[in-house]
């Protein structure tokens, strides 16, 4: 009864036939005319097989378009699930420091159409590009694929705050490669993209900290670039470390030790400001931070060393 129900809105009635009869209308006209063909009663009554024929595969049609739909949204949650799937692997290797794992799951899917993807594989070129066994020329192909990547998953979703801090980092990324005319021009749309990120997200602690290493680069340029800045730019970038340490404060308190560089930049801000004390104090939270990947180890052996160096000049 359902399957008839449908058909019989599927089927447009003839002008004037009682609901139930099922008789299909047509473009009226000569033999040779384009179109549906008018069936009188007599004929179907003559020839019952055309008509049944005709409505099976009225029925058929229909069905297949019901079963067409069914099967696009199903693959569509699939795709969905998929992808979540493959977040979640990416997160908790990303989390476990399996730097090289990770990159090798996530460039299996390098041509993903999902900003969420293309952001952590931007991620995770750039850390295997930080690794100290990746060759110089390795590094530079990384830092712009890295580009790449992050740059496509900004195209696919301008609202994802992770797309315009991944986006920022890989520029300033591959400043290093372009020279410091092209690193300064670059500085205000990497302190856009970061200011963008912090809006979207202002839970988000590292989008906080890495404006505060945007300020703390500006606040140490070195009087010759400053120089340079001036001769380019009506209004060179600059800043404070007082201002680099109001960012790396505020991340700190968004997420309480939740990076090892945080911990270390805010004792090497301290120490520009010429706070021995509280220098001390965050410098050894860095030297005694657990290390999870290579960058952390980095910083506890950076921290250590600036320790040192207060002892011996005491």
């Amino acid at each position: 009864m359902a399957l008839a129900a449908r058909l019989q809105r599927f089927l447009p009635l003839r002008r004037g036939a009682a609901p139930g009869s099922w008789l299909p209308t047509g473009t009226s006209g000569s033999r040779g005319q384009c179109g549906p063909r008018r069936f009188r009663v007599s004929e179907v009554i003559r020839n019952p097989g055309t008509f049944k024929r005709g409505l099976l595969i009225s029925a058929l049609s229909y069905l297949g378009f019901e079963t067409y739909q069914v099967v696009s949204q199903a693959a569509v949650v699939h795709a969905i699930a998929k992808v979540e799937e493959i977040l979640e692997q990416a997160d908790y290797l990303y989390e476990s420091g399996e730097t090289e794992k990770l990159y090798q799951l996530l460039t299996q899917y390098k041509e993903s159409e999902d900003a969420e993807l293309l952001w952590r594989l931007a991620r995770a070129s750039r850390d295997i590009a930080q690794l100290s066994k990746t060759s110089e020329e390795e590094k530079k192909l990384l830092v712009y694929e890295a580009l790449e990547y992050a740059k496509r998953a900004l195209e696919k979703n301008e609202s994802n705050y992770a797309a315009h801090k991944w986006y920022a980092i890989c520029i300033s990324d591959v400043g290093d490669y372009e020279g410091i005319k092209v690193k300064i021009a670059n500085a205000y749309i990497i302190k856009e993209h970061f200011e963008k990120a912090i809006e979207l997200n202002p839970k988000d602690a590292t989008s906080i900290h890495l404006m505060g290493i945007w300020c703390y680069t500006f606040a140490e340029m070195p009087w010759y670039q400053r120089r340079i800045a001036q001769v380019l730019f009506a209004t060179p970038p600059s800043s404070t470390y007082e201002e680099a340490l109001g960012y790396f404060h505020r991340a700190e308190h968004v997420d309480p030790n939740f990076y090892s560089k945080n911990l270390l930049l805010l004792g090497k801000t301290y120490l520009k400001l010429h706070n021995k004390k509280l220098a001390a104090f965050w410098l050894m939270k860095a030297k005694d931070y657990p290390p999870h990947t290579e960058e952390d180890k980095q910083v506890n052996t950076e921290a250590a060393q600036l320790l040192t160096g207060f002892s011996d000049k005491n």
